[in-house]
């Protein structure tokens, strides 16, 4: 009896169980709300956090009070760099892909950098960051929209390429996956583990704390900036501080999944629940009339409680 019990204290277990609580609500709220149709919307929507919390996810499971505060920056900045670059034409999406993966690292290193030559913490370091970037994207915009999504990215984030499912989808999916062997089955996975639960010994193991710690956020970063051109996709325009809504929400589906705050113990597949249950949750306040300042009191009340029962309710690692 105490393994059934177990086995429904899961975070992934619990995040599976309210999505489907959250669906029947949904539906009763709102009929259609639970169709085929839109669970297709819900998951196109979805996949767009769930990428972003991809690097997020890495960077707390590095440990050390790990956050990226600075990724709704990255994903504004990537959508508008994507929108000026393709502007429309197909032939222009590769540079912008190129670029989006460049800008992304580039801020991603100078996190890492900062949080580990300089020892600034990373809910410093990243929240500052946030606030160059979005300095960054008054100076490129100067207020006026420019760019535009060219009509093959359009296509592939909301319309089917296979067995009727949109291509953001098989890409999140794609995503999972390598997040799960990159986690499981590989040395660099190992690390960040083993980092994350004590990178005291981990360095003493002969691991190279500070380049993996600047490697996780570089990661983030180019995560952060595929879900910014995915976005330009979604919308076919970029405008001011459109990635503003992921900063809060990815780290809220991150401990929605179960990881840790605390680092070293979690994994990407309750992330990906997270997410989903979160955009749900969305969905059905968008359905209830609740504005979007309200939504936001409504995941920070989220956060705070979740911290309350798996994330500080744990004893932090030394």
């Amino acid at each position: 009896m105490s393994s059934v019990f177990a086995f429904f204290k899961r975070p992934l277990v619990v995040a599976l169980i309210l999505i489907v609580a959250l669906l029947v609500l949904g539906q009763s709220l709102s009929p259609g709300f639970a169709s085929a149709d839109q669970i297709l919307r819900l998951l196109i929507v979805a996949s767009l956090l769930g990428i972003v919390a991809a690097g997020q996810n890495v960077v707390i499971l590095g440990g050390r009070e790990g956050i990226d505060l600075s990724v709704g920056g990255v994903v504004s900045l990537s959508a508008i760099i994507a929108g000026n670059v393709m502007n429309g034409a197909d032939g222009g999406i590769l540079p912008a892909v190129l670029a989006c993966l460049a800008a992304g690292a580039v801020f991603g290193l100078l996190n890492g950098l900062g949080v580990t030559l300089l020892r600034i913490p990373p809910l410093v370091m990243t929240l500052g960051m946030l606030g160059v970037l979005q300095g960054l994207l008054v100076v490129i915009r100067q207020g006026i929209p420019s760019g535009r999504a060219a009509p093959g990215l359009s296509a592939f984030v909301t319309q089917p390429i296979a067995l009727g499912i949109p291509g953001i989808i098989w890409l999140w999916v794609a995503i999972g996956l390598f997040m799960a062997f990159m986690l499981n089955r590989t040395v660099f996975g190992h690390r960040i583990y083993a980092i994350g639960s004590n990178d005291h010994a981990a360095y003493m193991a002969g691991v190279p704390v500070r380049l993996m710690r600047i490697g996780l956020f570089m990661i983030s970063g180019m995560f952060a900036a595929i879900a910014g051109l995915c976005l330009l996709g979604y919308s076919g325009s970029s405008f001011a501080n459109v990635g503003e809504q992921y900063m809060l929400s990815s780290i809220i589906a991150v401990v929605f999944g179960g990881t840790s705050l605390a680092g070293g113990k979690g994994g990407y597949t309750g992330t990906m629940a997270g997410a989903l249950l979160l955009v749900i949750l969305q969905g059905i306040l968008t359905t209830v009339n609740i504005d979007e300042s309200g939504r936001q009191m409504v995941f920070g009340a989220t956060l705070l409680l979740l911290m309350l029962f798996y994330g500080r309710g744990r004893a932090m690692r030394a």
